[in-house]
């Protein structure tokens, strides 16, 4: 059975157990244990972490922790990931309903069938490339395993009730009972997660709300045809319900991923998710006709040909598994109020998309709704900059104090 230690944060004295002699028995794991209780703080450690199988006792870095090499370079993969997962997949989903596509439950397993893809990232360095000695789910107990299908159902419902609120509604109304995501998502993160809530936090929230609100009232042209006031209704509860679980979703797992110190873990929990979220869309498929109705609207409903259709299917598999995973990696790396904060800025990204490839109109209203977008999330940025250098001071300040400690020390003896 493997045992995870994770060290005291920055801000408290490193004990000097960590020396190597001190870590050769059990016994002294089981201290270290101990006198770190009263100083884990897994939202901020950036210290090593000590695993143990059998006999065997070995020392890896926290790849959350600012300090590791590896924190930059996937801090910037995963808001690639999302950047260009969030802003293809919503130029797909409207080329999709833009040519006569219309299955809500398409529209919904599309969402999370592109979990194979996470088997190669997952599989291929330990068995191919030998470039790790970590083997794949070694760490994944039954506990990890049943919160990641728990999760991944309510995932799978949340796209679901994204996938009908955004087949009722018209675009206006589905963008502004979304934006309100936002909010919802740093109430939980304050309750779940004990996310301090900060000017810099706060202002952000309540300018990319006004952008989104800004975004939909622009948008009120775009109102369905033949929308009744029963299918509105359902549309509406449909997505405020998308809305609340999606806020629910990340400081949960934030939550979870507090407990886990390597990228790796997140994506072989991130697969299991996708799993669950797929099973269940498969499962309403087969209720409404399954696969044959897809087979059918491709070759009867989609105007532009089943050829393209299955190639828009297949690119809108991968990019909402660029978009997740992305997302993902942000809530581990950083906290679910930046992954909440990085997905509703990139709105205005998806607006100037639809401007470029589809040619939408961009007035006054969607100028300043892209402005304060992206007034909103600079602040945010400058906020965790702020944050990142007062840490960064502290730790200096406490190895000085601990380099002048041990200075001091043998001339006692």
């Amino acid at each position: 059975m493997d045992v995870l230690v994770h060290a005291s944060p920055p801000n408290s004295p490193k004990p000097h157990l960590y020396s190597p002699s001190a870590l050769k028995t059990k016994n002294n794991i089981e201290t270290i244990q101990e006198q770190q209780k009263p100083h884990q703080d897994s939202s901020s450690s950036q210290s090593p972490v000590i695993t143990m199988s059998n006999d065997s006792i070995s020392v890896q870095e926290d790849q959350k922790a600012r300090t590791n090499k590896r924190y930059i370079f996937l801090l910037v993969i995963n808001y690639s990931f999302l950047f260009v997962g969030s802003l293809s997949s919503s130029l797909l989903s409207k080329f999709y309903f833009n040519h006569q596509g219309s299955s809500r439950w398409v529209s919904t397993w599309v969402q999370s069938a592109g979990f194979p893809l996470l088997l190669f990232p997952i599989y291929l360095p330990f068995y191919v490339f030998k470039c790790t000695d970590r083997r794949p789910f070694s760490l994944f107990t039954p506990k990890l395993l049943i919160l990641s299908i728990f999760i991944g159902l309510m995932l799978g419902l949340n796209n679901l009730l994204f996938s009908w609120g955004n087949s009722y509604l018209p675009v206006s109304t589905s963008s502004l009972l979304l934006s309100s995501q936002l909010v919802f998502n740093l109430i939980l993160s304050a309750i779940i997660v004990k996310q301090k809530i900060t000017f810099q936090n706060f202002n952000c929230v309540i300018l990319l709300t006004l952008s989104s609100v800004l975004l939909a009232l622009g948008s009120s042209h775009d109102k369905s045809q033949g929308l009744t006031r029963a299918k509105y209704f359902i549309g509406f509860l449909s997505t405020i319900g998308a809305g609340l679980l999606f806020a629910l979703y990340l400081p949960v797992m934030e939550k979870i991923y507090r407990r886990i110190y390597c990228y790796e873990m997140v994506v072989e929990m991130q697969l299991v998710m996708e799993i669950a979220a797929t099973a269940l869309a498969t499962m309403g498929m087969a209720s409404a006709g399954g696969f044959s109705e897809m087979k059918r609207e491709s070759q009867v409903r989609f105007d532009k040909g089943a050829r393209v259709y299955w190639v828009t299917v297949f690119a809108n598999v991968v990019t909402w598994q660029l978009c997740f995973m992305g997302t993902a990696g942000m809530v581990f790396l950083t906290s679910s109020l930046t992954g909440g904060i990085c997905m509703t800025a990139l709105l205005a990204m998806n607006v100037l998309g639809g401007v470029v490839v589809y040619g939408d109109e961009f007035g006054g209203v969607k100028v300043v709704s892209t402005v304060l977008c992206g007034w909103g999330f600079c602040s945010y940025v400058y906020g965790l900059y702020l944050k990142m250098k007062e840490e960064k001071e502290m730790e200096n300040k406490n190895h000085g104090m601990e380099m002048a400690h041990n200075a001091v020390a043998p001339n006692n003896v």
